[in-house]
């Protein structure tokens, strides 16, 4: 294959729409191979915005502004980072042959409003899920619930991530307050909620899944190991590599992610959330694109996530090989500034094999996501010992 060099006539461009800490190690690895990258998001300086070439702020659910800043950057490829995205935007510009969406306009679509993907993978593809319904309002969403759901259940807007607007109900009295959270903090208001019931598991992973071309130039299908992850109110915040679970849930795992990725089509990393009991495997959700519990890569593999997602997208090799054990735990916010600091970090990287990433967000928000701290070991507990000490010993403060 051809790649052109940044910033001249013959540039293979690459536009991230969404530029938040993923996007930025994307951004990386792509001017690793001379790309030219266009970050674009809703709000300045974000953390990809930071290290690309060129970047734009828009609203990227309005399809006339994301059809204006296509047509004037001309990427050859777009690489989609967040939900809150106009795909019809994005299905015309493919269908019209202007760009490469990745993995394709259509899994963008169907992975972006949970009604898609739980349509595709549910009836279509009949892999077990929770029990799930939509809701227009708050009487059908009652009724749901009434009728099958039962308690505990999870209330979500269609289109959110990290756990923004998604609420654990335990009872009926919690129901319309977790309705009317749901319908303001979703990316966009689809005009439905999502109610599921709470699947009894042991543990959730994160499947990496890679499609990427082989050397005859045909799509193959790669796993890297099990992620382990915990979340607290849908938000990622530890995760470890390798996730111990058996030969059969493994085989189980890997064979829903084949059929739910092949379903999708198109080239690039997939997350694949699972949940996980004894032997029992259930299809939680899937992102197509690296995944926020998957940053443990960074320390695990040689080629990460990112590098994996760039490799895959450009047509070149990729391996999937766990080269030792490890583990990530997010640094969070504890205050809302724009001005503010950290500390800590002299002792965060003084904890034995450890490394701790910054992402450089320009506002610090309480339990924003501000980096995120990994660490190895020769077993799993340890590395995640080191990598939550790491995370705790860094401060984010005013003064």
């Amino acid at each position: 294959m051809k790649l052109g060099t940044a910033l001249t006539n013959g540039a293979t461009k690459a536009m991230l729409l969404g530029s938040g800490e993923l996007g930025k190690e994307i951004a990386i690895c792509l001017q690793r191979y001379g790309v030219e990258v266009i970050a674009v998001d809703r709000y300045k300086d974000a953390p990809a915005q930071q290290v690309a070439h060129r970047s734009h702020v828009i609203n990227m659910a309005d399809a006339e502004d994301l059809r204006k800043i296509i047509a004037l950057e001309q990427p050859d490829i777009i690489i989609p980072e967040i939900e809150a995205i106009a795909t019809e935007a994005l299905l015309e510009v493919e269908s019209k042959g202007l760009a490469h969406v990745i993995p394709n306009a259509r899994a963008i679509q169907l992975t972006m409003n949970r009604e898609g993907i739980r349509a595709l993978v549910a009836e279509t593809l009949q892999i077990p899920t929770s029990k799930y319904a939509f809701a227009e309002n708050f009487n059908q969403l009652k009724a749901a619930v009434d009728d099958g759901i039962g308690y505990p259940c999870f209330v979500k807007p269609t289109m959110s991530s990290s756990g923004k607007g998604q609420t654990m109900v335990k009872s009926p009295d919690q129901l319309e307050q977790a309705w009317n959270y749901a319908k303001v903090s979703g990316r966009v208001d689809t005009g439905k909620v999502i109610v599921e019931s709470k699947v009894d598991f042991d543990f959730e992973i994160t499947l990496l899944t890679v499609r990427a071309l082989d050397s005859d130039g045909n799509i193959q299908t790669y796993f890297c190991e099990p992620i382990g992850h915990i979340q607290v109110n849908g938000d990622y915040r530890e995760s470890w590599q390798p996730q111990a679970m058996s030969t059969s849930a493994l085989n189980t795992a890997q064979t829903i992610a084949l059929k739910v990725t092949d379903a999708l089509g198109g080239v690039g990393l997939f997350g694949v959330e699972l949940f996980v009991k004894g032997d029992d495997v259930w299809f939680c959700e899937v992102s197509p694109r690296p995944h926020d519990t998957g940053m443990v890569t960074m320390a695990t593999q040689k080629q990460n996530e990112f590098e994996l997602h760039v490799r895959a997208i450009l047509g070149l090799p990729v391996a999937t090989d766990l080269q030792k054990n490890g583990a990530s735990a997010a640094i969070l916010s504890e205050i809302k500034a724009r001005d503010f600091f950290y500390t800590g970090l002299d002792e965060a990287l003084a904890v034995p094999d450890s490394e701790v990433r910054l992402f450089g967000k320009p506002e610090a928000l309480v339990n924003r996501r501000m980096g995120v701290a990994l660490a190895s070991h020769g077993t799993v507990d340890e590395a995640r010992n080191r990598a939550v000490k790491a995370a705790n010993l860094v401060n984010i403060q005013t003064e």
